[in-house]
């Protein structure tokens, strides 16, 4: 199965990250690639003290607004070649795709490089993948949509980011 959270509301990988611990409580193996992610966020300290989740991240510490840099492109790409390895090798029950539809939205990966893998990826294996801007290709393949909508955000109020909360 093919899942995707998208939208410009708060709480897509917040979603994934709650289905890992589910299965992981299930028994199931999880592998999570975070792209354009490379702070310590929270989710990585608590997962990691899950044995049956990995959890690895493909981004610089700084957050990507329009332009991404080469190192940007490079990580991106070195995260999808990791992907189509631990897919390949079918130990995982389920592989996340952390913010890979915002990776695809500012170019640092490619459709026509993405698509492969999500058609090839074997049925006993739930693929998730993350982001705002899912491509309306990823869309029409999944088998499950949630779009987050944005209602109300303190971030409206000058409300930063906060720790534990966002990170």
């Amino acid at each position: 199965m093919i899942q995707v959270y998208t939208g410009n509301g708060k709480g897509k990988t917040t979603a994934a990250l709650g289905l890992a611990v589910r299965a992981a409580g299930q028994g199931l193996k999880i592998y999570i690639g975070q792209f354009l992610k490379g702070r310590n966020y929270g989710e990585l300290r608590a997962l990691r003290k899950i044995k049956n989740i990995k959890i690895e991240q493909f981004g610089r510490t700084c957050f990507v607004k329009k332009t991404p840099s080469k190192e940007d492109i490079k990580l991106a790409k070195k995260g999808l070649e990791k992907i189509k390895k631990v897919i390949s090798k079918r130990t995982y029950d389920i592989v996340i795709l952390d913010e890979v539809n915002i990776a695809l939205n500012l170019g640092l990966i490619k459709l026509k490089d993405i698509m492969p893998l999500i058609k090839n990826t074997p049925k006993k294996i739930e693929l998730v993948l993350t982001g705002r801007y899912a491509h309306p290709e990823i869309i029409k393949i999944a088998d499950l949509v949630s779009q987050m909508k944005a209602v109300k955000h303190y971030y409206k109020k000058g409300i930063k980011a906060r720790k534990g909360i966002e990170f």
